[in-house]
């Protein structure tokens, strides 16, 4: 039973389902539908699982699995599981002790925004009863719910078809079935999440069940399709069959990794954006500008991600694009430094793949990708938020006490675990790039960078360390000469992963054989040298221990992308050093495919062997940067 790899069905966020392959949910993020109230914020889980079992003369035979606190496993059905398939959707295949086999598949519709669940007899005979009860909560997907007298059982109902309104001020949930409902409520109480628990968070939780469906397996296969809203009027059996044939078209449509990619593009008010990551990110900033790289431009996406870059072409505020949108409508979060110059090197990828498509932007779109790209050059040179300025050297100062702004954005409490107060290397990568992308792609407006793009360019020089890889930052903590000499991944990004590599020969070779000697593991590079005092080797245990190893040794795999791109760049991109670099880094990332969020990429894995993946097990940019990686190596890209 203990099968921790995660199957994802997300279609934008209107609706939603998740959960461990086999065995009980283990997150307070796993349901069967989740709906956003103000895409892509606001999730709201309204149907958070359901009990199933089976009965023939052989006796009835449970389905379902739960894990209650403290430890106890109940009902047992994930004995009679004999069979997982994630394609074309997930299915699983139960056998019960009298030979009976049943088929269970779970589908989330992208355009509806609904939930099918199907069971089907496949092998046996004689009379076969499906009992399933929904398990409803109406809840933020952060929290937990608990029995109280505020949830509304009551159900309205048409033929078999049902709905319930749990709480005013979440939206309803529906069950269209091929089925007979009898209204029964009930508590169920003390779902026990081990993964909320291993993450030191609460981790128990209670979940009403109104009622029971009852479907004849003998006559037929059994449908539920779960929505937000009612629609009591539909069919269920014949919209079934529409889902099912939409769905499989559209699959049949796309390879593995470009259906996954599909799942992180949602709307947004405005537009389109990229949701970070599965099942507890929105959209950020940084995440979405380095993902739509991989995503959407190398799966041959274009106008998806010029709409992105368009929808966020308005949020500019002082030189700078927001890194978060809060879930409840407060204002943006504008607390990164790289996120805006992310946006440049994105607008360059993006009018550059247009080109090499034959594609050409429209002029007024052009225009307002110029215009967004030129407020960040010109709001930075001249200086904005958190103390973020071109300093007399042209380098990139950035950093006030208390403020996490690189990536690298741990913090517990009010300790900010890796300030990087300074002139971080990697910014000064993105920066003298987004400088030289403004001369290249808009002369006319390119004098006033032109000398600020030479001095920086020459200042670079001053992070290059005796060993011969770079500092991590210069006049650090503002203090002039003062160097931070830890070795940490973010110097690849000054030879691999961004359009103008700032070394070449020897110095490019010293940076990319430090880093693959000292941080490359086979699911990306480590945040920090092994052999550093300060390394964490596993990334475990509650918030705060976490936090603090967060970017400590935990490995990235988004950095496989730029370490990739550089160890090619400095071999001269040859036929034999693409073929050594398919044999090397590309299996065990295509393995990982099946390990944790069954498809994609995890956000992050320890630091020590064997590198467990951990964090977010459905990861925007992870599954990006494997994506430019097939690129980079002559395969197709999905």
């Amino acid at each position: 039973m203990d099968d921790t790899r995660e199957w994802l069905e997300a279609d934008g966020l209107g609706g939603f389902a998740s959960g461990p392959v086999a065995g009980p949910r283990t997150r307070r993020y796993h349901a069967l539908l989740l709906t956003a109230t103000t895409p892509p914020t606001g999730r709201v889980v309204l149907v958070n699982g359901i009990e199933a079992e089976v009965a023939t003369e052989g006796g009835t035979v449970p389905l379902s699995t739960q894990a209650y606190a403290p430890d106890v496993i109940h009902p047992d059905g994930w004995r009679h599981l004999v069979d997982f398939a994630a394609r074309p959707w997930p299915l699983w295949t139960y056998r019960l002790p009298d030979g009976t086999t049943i088929r269970h598949e779970v589908l989330v519709e992208p355009d509806s925004c609904e939930t099918l669940l199907r069971w089907q007899r496949t092998t046996g005979d004689g009379p076969c009863t499906l009992t399933v009860r929904p398990l409803l909560s109406g809840r933020d997907y952060h929290a937990l719910h608990h029995e109280n007298p505020a949830f509304a059982f009551a159900a309205t109902e048409q033929g078999g078809n049902v709905c319930w309104h749990p709480y005013p001020d979440v939206p309803a949930a529906s069950a269209l079935t091929n089925g007979v409902y009898a209204h029964a409520p009930e508590w169920y109480r003390n779902f026990l999440y081990a993964a909320e628990r291993d993450r030191g968070l609460d981790a128990v939780e209670d979940l009403a069940s109104p009622g029971a469906f009852t479907f004849d397996l003998a006559a037929g296969p059994a449908v539920m399709i779960l929505r937000s809203g009612d629609g009591l009027g539909i069919r269920a059996a014949a919209h079934a069959e529409r889902l099912v044939a939409s769905e499989r078209a559209r699959r049949e449509a796309l390879s593995p990794l470009a259906l996954a990619a599909c799942a992180y593009l949602v709307d947004r008010p405005g537009g389109r954006t990229l949701v970070a990551g599965f099942p507890w990110f929105t959209d950020w900033g940084r995440d979405t500008f380095i993902a739509l790289r991989g995503l959407l431009l190398a799966t041959g996406a274009l106008a998806q991600a010029r709409a992105i870059l368009l929808a966020w072409a308005g949020a500019v505020s002082e030189g700078m694009m927001p890194n978060r949108f809060p879930d409840r409508g407060e204002a943006p979060e504008y607390n990164a430094v790289d996120a805006s110059l992310w946006y440049v090197v994105a607008v360059h990828d993006t009018l550059a793949a247009h080109a090499a498509a034959g594609r050409p932007v429209p002029e007024a779109e052009g225009t307002r990708l110029a215009e967004a790209c030129a407020a960040i050059l010109d709001g930075y040179a001249a200086g904005t938020r958190y103390g973020i300025a071109a300093d007399a050297d042209g380098l990139l100062r950035a950093g006030v006490p208390g403020v996490q702004l690189t990536w690298m954005d741990a913090k517990v409490g009010d300790r900010v675990i890796t300030p990087r107060i300074g002139k971080p290397v990697e910014i000064q990568a993105l920066w003298i790039n987004a400088l030289k992308v403004g001369i290249a792609r808009w002369p006319g407006r390119a004098a006033r960078w032109r000398d600020l793009e030479r001095r920086t360019s020459a200042a670079f020089d001053r992070f290059v360390s005796p060993a011969g890889a770079l500092f991590d930052v210069v006049d650090a903590d503002h203090v002039p000469g003062a160097v931070d000499a830890r070795m940490r991944p973010n110097q690849i990004l000054a030879v691999g992963g961004l359009p103008y590599p700032l070394l070449t020969g020897d110095a490019a070779r010293a940076v990319v054989d430090s880093v693959e000697a000292r941080l490359l593991t086979p699911l990306g590079l480590c945040s920090l040298d092994p052999a550093d005092p300060e390394y964490r080797g596993t990334y475990a245990g509650g918030p705060a221990e976490r936090d603090g190893a967060y970017h400590q040794g935990t490995v990235w795999p988004w950095l496989i992308g730029p370490f990739v791109d550089a160890w090619l760049s400095v071999r001269g991109r040859s036929a034999a050093a693409k073929a050594e670099a398919r044999a090397r880094f590309l299996p065990p990332l295509q393995a990982h495919l099946d390990e944790a969020g069954l498809g994609h990429v995890s956000e992050v894995a320890d630091g020590d062997p064997p590198h467990r993946p951990g964090g977010c097990p459905f990861q925007a940019w992870s599954l990006g940067e494997l994506i430019r990686v097939r690129r980079m190596l002559d395969l197709d890209p999905v």
